[in-house]
């Protein structure tokens, strides 16, 4: 099994909430604060067992604080964690 564990920022936008993953350079959403992070923590899985699979390069997470540095007041920071087992990779 290998964890992962990317900062990600949850920001309000008119209709819903966004996530941004820096670092990778991906983003979700959801209609709920919840949603979002359910999402986000699923989306994350599915880009490293893609990432895994095929054997392409990734960036490494960014400090926690120098992310938060550069969050907008607003902004809500959180640390998303995943795992991904064999399993996920058959």
């Amino acid at each position: 099994m290998q964890r992962f564990v990317y900062p990600a920022i949850f920001y309000k936008d008119d209709d819903c909430y966004r996530v941004l993953f820096p670092d990778i350079e991906l983003a979700t959403d959801g209609a709920f604060m919840e949603e979002a992070f359910l999402y986000a923590k699923e989306f994350l899985k599915q880009y490293f067992v893609q990432a895994i699979k095929y054997d392409f390069d990734y960036n490494m997470p960014t400090d926690f604080q120098e992310v938060k540095d550069q969050c907008k007041k607003d902004d809500v920071l959180m640390l998303i964690d995943c795992a991904v087992t064999d399993k996920d990779l058959k």
